[in-house]
C-alpha cells in the first residue's frame, strides 16, 4: 500500500493506494500515530484503495475515535466494493463518507 500525505497546519489528507489488509494496516496505523498531533481535519482519500480487510477497518475506526476527540475525519472517494464493506459492518453510521 502507498500512503501519500498532503495538507498544511491542522489539515491532513492521506491518500491510500492498493490494499489495506493485515500486512499493510500497521503501516497506516504508524503513519496516523506519527501524523495526527495537532490535526483538526483529517481526510482519508480512498480513490485508489482496491481492498479493505477487517484489520484495515480496525485502523480506520481507531483513527475515527481519535479524531472524535480532536477534530473531524472525512472518508472520500470510496469505491463500491469498499462501500459495501462499510454498509455491512455499520461503518456508514460511524464515518463521514463523502463521494
Amino acid at each position: 500500500m502507498t500512503i501519500t500525505k498532503s495538507g498544511s497546519g491542522s489539515t491532513l489528507t492521506l491518500a491510500l493506494e492498493g490494499r489495506l489488509d493485515t500486512s499493510t494496516a500497521p503501516q497506516l496505523e504508524a503513519e496516523l500515530n506519527a501524523s495526527l498531533n495537532g490535526v483538526k481535519d483529517l481526510t482519508l482519500d480512498m480513490a485508489d484503495l482496491a481492498y479493505l480487510s477487517s484489520a484495515g477497518l480496525r485502523v480506520v475506526l481507531a483513527a475515527q475515535k481519535r479524531m472524535n476527540r480532536q477534530g473531524h475525519m472525512t472518508v472520500t472517494h470510496v469505491c463500491d466494493d469498499i462501500m459495501e464493506v462499510f454498509e455491512i459492518t455499520g461503518f456508514v453510521d460511524i464515518l463521514d463518507i463523502k463521494g
